[in-house]
């Protein structure tokens, strides 16, 4: 049995493969090991994922792809953390751009962007990605991706920037004060979750022209920092990966056809492709 992870900071979506194409899927909280220690992320998957360590025994082989993940360091966390139910198991962790990439680009050269929680971007040549500037996390970074629209909406609502009928309509819905928003955002370990969880308030007001002009300021933002970065990124496609790609395309598709920019694929969760690419590896 091979078993393939997805983890970004909110989630991780889980696929096993059985045998003859049959899959099991799984669903745990993020394992991000910026922000969780190996004993934390233990803790998650013994109490999130009983279900899938019920298979330990005959799992042979783990690939985990993970935000977080781009460093030896942050490998090894998880990897003993992993290690510690997955006894039996070749286990082999990377970061979530290398995921992304063999999920969209396969074995062609592209560049592939997450765009979910947090941001990043990575050129991949075929074989492996390479490392760039980018990736600074949502308090110097994140441009266009969840942490940043959530963090826009609070300060125009704290602010008093928002129009007042959409204004209202965020007051009903989150009852945030200026207190509550510094406790959660400046002491608790999971302030880019706590964010990006307002950005589902763009998808209620999306037609509005302040929705519009804030996802198109956030998008291009992310074009100009992040994809115009590489000088010849005209030259390839660009693919996209995660919640916020995926649930505002048609944003999306407009500044990057503005931009000049090939659009590869859009897909919102990337395991079933990751774990297409790792079983024809394997064969």
């Amino acid at each position: 049995m091979i078993l393939v992870a997805d983890s970004g900071s909110t989630k991780t979506d889980w696929l096993l493969h059985v045998k003859d194409g049959e899959v099991k899927q799984f669903r745990t909280a993020g394992l991000n090991p910026y922000f969780l220690s190996e004993k934390e992320i233990v803790k998650i998957l013994q109490e999130q994922g009983a279900d899938m360590i019920a298979f330990a025994a005959d799992i042979e082989e783990i690939y985990f792809f993970g935000a977080g993940c781009s460093s030896p360091d942050r490998h090894e966390i998880v990897t003993n953390a992993i290690s510690q139910l997955f006894p039996k198991s070749y286990i082999s962790v990377d970061s979530d751009l290398l995921g992304c990439a063999y999920a969209t680009c396969g074995r062609e050269k592209g560049l592939c962007c997450v765009l979910g929680t947090g941001s990043n971007i990575s050129f991949f040549d075929g074989e492996d990605i390479h490392a760039g500037k980018h990736g600074l996390g949502f308090v110097l970074g994140d441009e266009g991706a969840g942490t940043w629209f959530g963090k826009a909406l609070v300060t125009d609502f704290l602010y008093g920037k928002m129009p007042a009928e959409i204004s209202q309509k965020f007051d009903e819905a989150y009852h945030i004060t200026k207190e509550k928003v510094i406790k959660f955002v400046y002491q608790t370990p999971s302030a880019n979750s706590y964010l990006a969880s307002f950005t589902k308030f763009i998808s209620e007001i999306r037609e509005t022209d302040y929705a519009q002009n804030l996802l198109h300021k956030g998008l291009l933002e992310f074009i100009e920092t992040n994809v115009k970065s590489y000088p010849q990124y005209h030259r390839y496609k660009c693919h996209f990966v995660g919640s916020i790609a995926y649930v505002f395309t048609n944003e999306l598709t407009e500044v990057c056809t503005a931009n000049g920019i090939q659009i590869g694929k859009i897909i919102k969760q990337p395991i079933h492709d990751l774990m297409g690419f790792i079983l024809s590896r394997e064969n």
